[in-house]
């Protein structure tokens, strides 16, 4: 559902919210600056923005498109921000952008589209809250304030990516086999959409520090500085976290091969006693066949029983010690022994 605010910060500081634009144009012209909010806005809520306050037509259009990579944009009279903030939402990474129009004395902010969250001010009296000795300075201190806390709910999704990817750790080396590699692929998916974010976000405040927006003032650079630190900091730990990943996987991949090696071990020693037995009976079992149904006997003639039977264990006898004289000899050859 869309929602728009307008608010008037005066030269003291205080926040004032107006009911309609024009009242806010008018307040404006007495003092201070414009700041209007947008939730989930529809073109026609922003149209009014390019005569009333001369914002460019082709920063209300960036602000209508969802699929922006986030960049910041200088058109005559404003320039445009546009940057992501993320959450988790069922496991699950939620990107959405969020649009900042900066000009001599209006800010313009633009978030939720879709219908998605607030990325900032999300409760209604969270504007209170605001430092009334920063926003009185100017539409860009203002501009940074919001930035900011941003910028600081980047870090809740991180560290959740962290924390998730430190459980993948403990269940690969308690129990490998159960666990899902899906995981660990779900988790690098949504680090190359944080570093993606967070790569072309550091080039905003890159640029917006050496000064390239003419609608941010001198004295407020520092703080923008600041800003440019914290995406720093987070686009390295991204960074780790991929190498995590990847780190992961292969000891995933270590250990569930070498719990199916050592079973194949134990498999092929149980094979190999199996075959040595094998090896040893089968001609026996062949002699005993034949002799337990009376061939030997019918060979060598009923009555020379006392001689053929003895005769006949004896050739058994010979013939496996022979086999286990040959199969020890073959595993003497064997590679590793």
């Amino acid at each position: 559902m869309s929602e728009k605010r307008f608010f008037h910060v005066g030269p003291d500081g205080e926040l004032r919210k107006v009911a309609t634009l024009e009242e806010l144009t008018k307040a404006v012209q007495g003092g201070g600056y414009a700041w209007l909010d947008f939730f989930d806005p529809v073109k026609e809520d922003l149209l009014p923005l390019i005569e009333a306050l001369g914002v460019h037509w082709l920063s209300v259009e960036d602000c209508l498109d969802e699929n922006q990579v986030p960049k910041v944009e200088n058109f005559p009279g404003n320039t445009v921000l546009i940057v992501n903030s993320y959450r988790r939402e069922e496991d699950e990474l939620v990107v959405e952008e969020v649009d900042f129009v900066l000009g001599k004395d209006f800010l313009v902010t633009v978030s939720g589209h879709g219908g998605g969250r607030r990325g900032f001010l999300e409760r209604p009296g969270e504007t209170d809250e605001l430092d009334a000795e920063s926003i009185r300075r100017g539409p860009d201190f203002l501009l940074h304030i919001l930035l900011d806390r941003v910028v600081d709910q980047k870090l809740e999704t991180i560290d959740a990516v962290q924390d998730a990817i430190d459980t993948a750790e403990e269940e690969i080396l308690d129990s490998p086999f159960s666990f899902s590699p899906k995981r660990l692929l779900r988790q690098r998916r949504d680090l190359l959409t944080l570093r993606k974010g967070l790569f072309h976000e550091r080039e905003i405040l890159a640029k917006i520090c050496r000064r390239d927006s003419p609608h941010v003032s001198e004295r407020a650079i520092y703080r923008f500085r600041d800003i440019h630190d914290h995406l720093t900091r987070y686009f390295e730990t991204v960074e780790i976290c991929r190498e995590m990943i990847t780190s992961l996987m292969e000891l995933y991949l270590s250990m569930v091969n070498n719990r199916m090696a050592r079973a194949a071990n134990r498999t092929n020693a149980s094979v190999r006693r199996l075959t040595l037995i094998t090896t040893v009976f089968m001609p026996l079992t062949l002699l005993a066949g034949i002799g337990g149904m009376s061939e030997w006997t019918m060979m060598t003639g009923a009555a020379n029983w006392k001689i053929a039977y003895p005769a006949f264990v004896f050739g058994m006898v010979v013939i496996g010690l022979i086999n286990y004289r040959l199969l020890l000899k073959a595993e003497a050859r064997r590679p590793g022994k």
